[in-house]
């Protein structure tokens, strides 16, 4: 069926999707296609929209592009790296800029220029940057509307050619007003609203029998939102009888949660699933590994392992059977699963034996092409409770992913690596805070890397800690406004080459001196794990008690192998505030709240530091492996 459109074209960015969602909630049906689409993909288009993307334009390697598409007689918007492409499209001149942007930017207005995407948009306003390239000078026809801080060309447009261009990424919900700009853009197009959650759904369901076609769905099911909603949806569409949920305790889960797992299925009513303990299984298959990305994998291809053998147990006909998984966009994006896109981290559902099943056609996605809130947003028109569809994200690898591994020594690269992010991190300058906390302020990086996502690429890199002066128990001053704190950590990761995470001290036990504590030998063994549960334990536990839990997108406790000795660890909390994964602030939990939660960590033997991840995405991504 024709359906008038507004089609993004994606040039690898994280975000691109996310455009097309943004125009899809707005009410106005979007696609995705590749920059390098022939033109009769545009039939029925109304508008065009060119996405960021990881590559520089000067790159040897970069996205192909139909430049024919500027020729169109259709509204083009282009974002971050669709800003560039727009600007050399006509003639503009783009380079590494001085000082690249990641978080947060405030944009000002050229008072002589009027803007039809700004209509209803006054005074300054915050958007969200990620970039390092700029544009130097702007294309033939083209008038700046308003600039930032470290970015003079910021947003431009040449009405004759109906083509805006912006530096800035506003479809995260970081930048409050970039609904209104595509909603701008949207009118501007001549689009009519052609699109709805309740049509979202039915599409989704009559896809599932599409693809089922006679055959039955077994479905990996964490007890997380995503795997969760997945079942309810596969349930509505093909009935219980045709449906198989399929939990497996794989020994990273967090405290007696496939216990609590079981309980909510069963209260909802959820009759056709079974539980397999495989705990002992995947503890041999990642044994004595360090590095994250064959972590992830070897956790992925063992849970085909599992299935695998619960099919045999079962005495399933695989030729009957059909795998299912609760894949989110983002889980693609991230894996690099679009042909532009870098790979951040590769998700367990996106190893070789899952790749092998897709190209089989044995794999069924039914959320794949949504974002967390979307599919929160199904869950309840589905009749789900709150308790399961609420509740914090919780990947397939669970706690695995958050015990961070070492062989307790640094190569030689790593260690002038550390030196040399020391003396950038010495070199910037924060004054931000009261004096008394700037003459207390202690920077310093911890010997652990961590992921994170700058420009679209992946960064493993090392964090700053800040430190400010030790008060009783071992506790360290807290500055009273997290915005200063915020500001710190966009300031260092922004200038910092080697840095892309911004942690701060929050207590460290009495008598341990900071060179007391060391990069050791750490595995993620039955140990480590135990040790983590407890930590995170507490801190969920508060949260729910205080009424936090559902203020915050999701909480991650990390276990980092620095520490005094083998057999203790150090721990960063890292609670985060978040529409749909793709974006992120750190969460600014209440200081008395906070306090309470150290003080009952402080009790564990084990524990030598905490630490807050005050780092926003980007730079850094949720989870630090």
């Amino acid at each position: 069926m024709s359906r008038k459109k507004i089609v993004v074209l994606d040039f690898g960015s994280q975000y691109a999707h996310l455009i097309a969602k943004r125009f899809r909630m707005l009410g106005y049906y979007s696609e995705i296609a590749l920059p390098s689409a022939d033109l009769d993909t545009f039939k029925d288009t109304m508008g065009i929209v060119f996405s960021g993307g990881p590559s520089s334009v000067y790159d040897e390697k970069v996205p192909e592009f139909n430049d024919k598409i500027l020729g169109l007689d259709i509204p083009v918007l282009g974002l971050c790296y669709g800003h560039y492409i727009v600007q050399m499209g006509y003639n503009g001149k783009v380079g590494k800029a001085d000082v690249g942007e990641f978080g947060f930017a405030q944009l000002e207005f050229n008072p002589e220029v009027k803007c039809p995407l700004f209509e209803g948009v006054d005074g300054t306003q915050q958007v969200w940057m990620s970039h390092q390239d700029g544009v130097f000078e702007i294309g033939e026809g083209f008038e700046t509307v308003g600039s930032t801080k470290d970015c003079k060309y910021a947003a431009t447009q040449n009405l004759a050619k109906k083509r805006f261009s912006l530096q800035f990424h506003c479809e995260v919900k970081d930048t409050p007003c970039g609904n209104m700009i595509f909603e701008n853009f949207a009118k501007y197009c001549g689009m009519e609203k052609n699109w709805d959650q309740d049509t979202v759904m039915q599409v989704i369901l009559e896809q599932i029998k599409t693809q089922a076609a006679d055959k039955n769905v077994l479905l990996f099911l964490s007890g997380g939102v995503d795997s969760t909603i997945t079942f309810a949806l596969l349930n509505k569409a093909l009935g219980q009888d045709r449906v198989l949920g399929l939990h497996i305790d794989n020994g990273f889960m967090r405290k007696n949660e496939s216990k609590n797992v079981e309980i909510a299925y069963k209260k909802f009513g959820f009759n056709n699933f079974i539980v397999e303990d495989a705990s002992q299984s995947f503890l041999d298959a990642i044994k004595g590994l360090t590095d994250p990305q064959k972590k992830r994998m070897a956790v992925g291809e063992n849970f085909i392992t599992v299935r695998n053998e619960v099919v045999a147990k079962q005495h399933l006909d695989d030729d009957k059977w059909l795998l299912a998984q609760g894949t989110l966009y983002p889980d693609i994006i991230e894996s690099g699963g679009t042909k532009n896109s870098n790979v951040i981290k590769t998700h367990h559902n996106r190893v070789a034996g899952i790749q092998d099943l897709i190209a089989r056609g044995l794999i069924i996605e039914p959320i794949r092409d949504l974002y967390k809130d979307e599919v929160r947003a199904i869950g309840k028109k589905l009749g789900l409770s709150d308790e399961l569809v609420m509740r914090h994200p919780f990947p397939g690898p669970g706690l695995s992913i958050n015990v961070l591994c070492s062989q307790g020594k640094l190569n030689d690269s790593d260690k002038e690596e550390i030196a040399n992010a020391n003396k950038e991190l010495n070199e910037i300058q924060i004054t931000d805070f009261c004096e008394h906390c700037t003459q207390s302020l202690e920077k310093y990086v911890l010997p652990v890397k961590s992921v994170g996502v700058q420009g679209d690429f992946r960064t493993y890199r090392f964090p700053a800690v800040l430190s400010f002066a030790e008060e009783e128990n071992g506790f360290h001053h807290l500055p009273k406004y997290w915005e200063k704190l915020e500001s710190a950590s966009s300031t260092i990761t922004n200038a910092a080459s080697l840095i892309n995470r911004t942690i701060v001290k929050l207590w460290q036990r009495p008598g341990v001196k900071n060179d007391d504590l060391k990069l050791i030998e750490g595995y993620c063994d039955k140990s480590r794990l135990d040790q983590l549960r407890e930590v995170d334990n507490i801190v969920l536990t508060a949260l729910h008690k205080e009424g936090w839990y559902n203020k915050i997108f999701q909480h991650l406790t990390i276990d980092l192998p620095f520490a005094t000795s083998k057999d203790h660890a150090t721990f960063v909390l890292r609670p985060v505030v978040s529409e749909d994964v793709m974006t992120a602030r750190f969460a600014p939990l209440p200081q008395d709240l906070l306090h309470s939660i150290v003080e009952e960590i402080s009790k564990l033997e084990f524990v030598d530091a905490v630490y807050y991840d005050i780092t926003n995405k980007p730079p850094a991504t949720f989870g630090w492996e």
